[in-house]
This record gives C-alpha cells, sequence and structure tokens, in this order.
C-alpha cells in the first residue's frame, strides 16, 4: 500500500484534515499525551499492590487496560482522548474497598466489574444524564477536591514526608532520611517543570528521582536497584486475568452496594468533567456547550472498565493528560491511536520499571492531586450551603481514609442544611433518597 493510500485511509476514518490537522501532528500530539501519562505504568501497579494484589503482572495489566480503553475512544468518538486506569479511582480500591473494608481484592475486581455493566447500561438508557443533573454541584466539587487531597496524602506517606504519630494522628517526616527528602526535592521539581510547561514533566520527575536512588545507598544496597536488564518480555497476567469474584458482590449486596454507587458516582462525574474540559479545549464541542458524541464516550469508559476488570485492574477512564495532546494540535482520534500503541511499547521496558522505587511515585501522586484540588475554583464561596458541602466531603475522604465515607457524608450534609433551612424543593429526589440511605447506614451501622 502507497503512502499516498495510507493517508487516504487515515483520512477517511480520523478526518484529519477536516479537524484541521495533520498527520504529523496527530503522531506528536499522541506522543506528548503518552509522555504526560505514562507515569500511570509506574504509579498504578504500586497503588493497587498495596491494597493486597500481586504485583506481578500489573505493569502488564494497566498498559492493556489503556490500550483497550483508549482504542476504544477512538473509533467510538474520533476523539483526541487517552484511558488508563483511574487516579483516584485506584486508590478508592485499594484503600477503601481492600483495606479499610476488608474486601478481598478479587472481590473488589468483582465490584469494578459490575460498576462498569451499571455503567454501560446508564449510559445506553440515558439515565446518566438524568442521575449527573440531579447530583447538587457543591457534592461534585468536593468529591473531586477531596479524592485530590486523598492521594496526594498516599504520596505524601508513601515517601515518609508524613507519618503516623500518637497523639497528632500525623506528623512531619524525618528529613535527615535521604528517600523522603529525594521526594521532597522531586515534588518541587516537579512543579517547577510543570510551571515552565515542560512535556512530560511528571515523567521526567520520576526518571530523574530513580536515577539519583541508583547512587544513593541503604542498609540494603541503594534506593534504586541495578535493573537485571532494560529491555525485556512483559509479564504475564494468569494471576489476575479472569480472577474477579463475579457473585460476591451479588451474594454481599449490603456491604458492597454503597462501594458500587460510590465507584459509579466518582467514574461518571470524573468521566464527564474531563470530556468537557479537554474537548471544549480541542473545539469539540458544539454551539450549545455540549460534546455531540458524549454517549459514545461514556460507553467507551464504562466498556474499558468492564475489560480492565477482565484484566485485573481498577476503573478505566479518560484521562485530563490529554489536554497535552490537545495543546499541541491533536483534534483526532489518530492522537488516541498513538497513545494506545505507546502503551504496548513500552511494555518492553517492564524490566526497568519494575526497580523504579516507591518514593520516586510521590511527586506524581501529589501532581495529580493538586489537579484534582482545581476543581475548588468551581465552588460559590458565598454559598454557606455549598461551601459547608465540599468542605466536609474533601475532609473526610483523606481523614477517614475512604472516598465513600466523604461522598456518603456530603450527601448527608446538604440534604440536612436544605431541610434545616427550609429550602426542600432545591433538593433533587435522588440526593434525597441517597442522603436518607447513608443517614440510616450510620445509624443501624448497614457495613
Amino acid at each position: 500500500m502507497s503512502n499516498a493510500t495510507q493517508l487516504s485511509v487515515l483520512e477517511r476514518i480520523f478526518k484529519i484534515q477536516a479537524r484541521g490537522s495533520t498527520l504529523r501532528t496527530e503522531i506528536i500530539a499522541g506522543l506528548t499525551t503518552f509522555a504526560a501519562m505514562s507515569y500511570v505504568l509506574v504509579v498504578n501497579p504500586n497503588i493497587l499492590a498495596a491494597g493486597g494484589m500481586p504485583i506481578e503482572g500489573l505493569i502488564t495489566v494497566t498498559a492493556l487496560a489503556a490500550c483497550i480503553g483508549t482504542l476504544l475512544m477512538a473509533f467510538l468518538t474520533n476523539y483526541p482522548l487517552a484511558l488508563a486506569p483511574g487516579m483516584g479511582l485506584n486508590a478508592f480500591f485499594a484503600f477503601t474497598i481492600c483495606l479499610t473494608r476488608e474486601i478481598p481484592w478479587e472481590a473488589a475486581l468483582g465490584i469494578v466489574f459490575w460498576n462498569g455493566i451499571l455503567f454501560v447500561l446508564l449510559s445506553v438508557t440515558g439515565v446518566r444524564k438524568k442521575i449527573a443533573d440531579a447530583i447538587p454541584g457543591a457534592l461534585k466539587v468536593g468529591v473531586q477536591a477531596g479524592i485530590g487531597l486523598f492521594i496526594a496524602f498516599i504520596g505524601l506517606r508513601n515517601a515518609g514526608i508524613i507519618t503516623s504519630h500518637p497523639e497528632t494522628l500525623v506528623t512531619l517526616g524525618d528529613f535527615t532520611q535521604t528517600p523522603t527528602l529525594l521526594a521532597f526535592i522531586g515534588i518541587l521539581l516537579t512543579v517547577i517543570l510543570i510551571v515552565r510547561n515542560i512535556p512530560g514533566a511528571i515523567l521526567l520527575s520520576v526518571i530523574f528521582l530513580t536515577v539519583a536512588g541508583a547512587f544513593i545507598p541503604t542498609e540494603d544496597g541503594f534506593i534504586t536497584a541495578t535493573p537485571a536488564s532494560i529491555i525485556g518480555a512483559p509479564d504475564g497476567i494468569s494471576s489476575t486475568f479472569l480472577a474477579m469474584d463475579f457473585f460476591y458482590p451479588i451474594e454481599h449486596i449490603a456491604e458492597t452496594w454503597d462501594l458500587i454507587f460510590a465507584l459509579l458516582f466518582v467514574n461518571m462525574f470524573d468521566t464527564i468533567g474531563t470530556l468537557i474540559g479537554v474537548s471544549r479545549k480541542a473545539k469539540l464541542l458544539d454551539e450549545s456547550g455540549n460534546l455531540p458524541k458524549i454517549g459514545n464516550a461514556m460507553m467507551a469508559d464504562a466498556t474499558a472498565s468492564v475489560a480492565g476488570a477482565t484484566l485485573g485492574t481498577s476503573p478505566v477512564t479518560t484521562y485530563v493528560e490529554s489536554a497535552a495532546g490537545v495543546s499541541v494540535g491533536g483534534r483526532t482520534g489518530l492522537t488516541a491511536v498513538v497513545v494506545a500503541i505507546c502503551f504496548l511499547v513500552a511494555l518492553i521496558f517492564t524490566p526497568l520499571m519494575k526497580v523504579i522505587p516507591l518514593m520516586a511515585t510521590t511527586p506524581a501522586l501529589l501532581m495529580v492531586g493538586i489537579f484534582m484540588m482545581e476543581s475548588i475554583r468551581q465552588l460559590d464561596f458565598d454559598d454557606m450551603t455549598s461551601l459547608a458541602t465540599a468542605t466536609v466531603t474533601l475532609l473526610a475522604m483523606p481523614l477517614t481514609y475512604s472516598i465513600s465515607e466523604g461522598i456518603a457524608l456530603g450527601f448527608i450534609t446538604y440534604t440536612a442544611i436544605k431541610i434545616g433551612t427550609g429550602k426542600f424543593k432545591d433538593v433533587s429526589t435522588i440526593t434525597y433518597i441517597l442522603a436518607a440511605i447513608f443517614f440510616m447506614r450510620y445509624i443501624f451501622d448497614l457495613q
């Protein structure tokens, strides 16, 4: 097939020229997006492993889930959006479901699977939009900001910058410990690189900390271990593939319904917010400010979550880092295809990724938290109901070490304030029902 024919095929599929782009621009955009979000290949396995999953093979699982989700988005929507296991969603999976609720990771994957199935059904039937419109804006802001705080807290704790304390619960870590100091330097470096608009800033910081750690000795050797090789075959995924417990969520519905709902809630609004935000930057919205193929985009997201659960990972979602590719001109699904290919190619560097120390992921977690905190700008600080709802929600998540508890307390707070101030009609029926269910759960300890 000649180059002209290949270009003609790509043009028919992705309408590159019609979107005001070029083949070269789309490829550069894909590489840029991958550089911005490739940290997920290191961070996601570490977070899932903290919840008890076998870390062997999780790099492969993460890459495959990202590839599948991104290709679905490319061909269902022709948008320059990339997907991967979501930050925040993986923290919910590991720290809330597996650790706080003490649910086996196989059962947690079952919860992810059914969450994906419900997401698909809601997207197909159009109920998704009704639910989205019925949830208070302050609660949406509180949830996103709260997850950001939670992720940042996890990163600081992993690096030893924040440690436990018997009287104050937490305190500042020991900066005389080299890994802790190095992680803090990495945070400052990452922020500086991002402020200076350096492409792939988070990835560069991970590389810097990993290389620096290779020269800093510890009692057991060096902070960064020497890899057996730089490239090699990716790990198999037999330990997680189809390992989910389909029936656990059904057999234990009384203790899992709120987890399924919380996953659905977070996944839905995270996806919608990212889709609208990045699509606005890419000028893909119509005259009314709507995304023409948002139904297909949500379907890609939901289907990717089901596929991710099958492979063995937390829910897959659209990444805000897609904006990096859009900022350099990416306008079509070809950008997403390039990202998907990059995830597959990256697997040959699995031996190298395995030696990246935990502290090297701290800047990535903190920056994700900072990006998610940006949603606080949408809050009406003159409205005490909104301010109180968001504050309770965002504080409860890191302090209870549970995203679902933050969501529950947010629903209860918002509804109680509206009732107490006589503004009954401001509360949607869905919000009333959920607030009542969460309140009864606490009163009767239905967990």
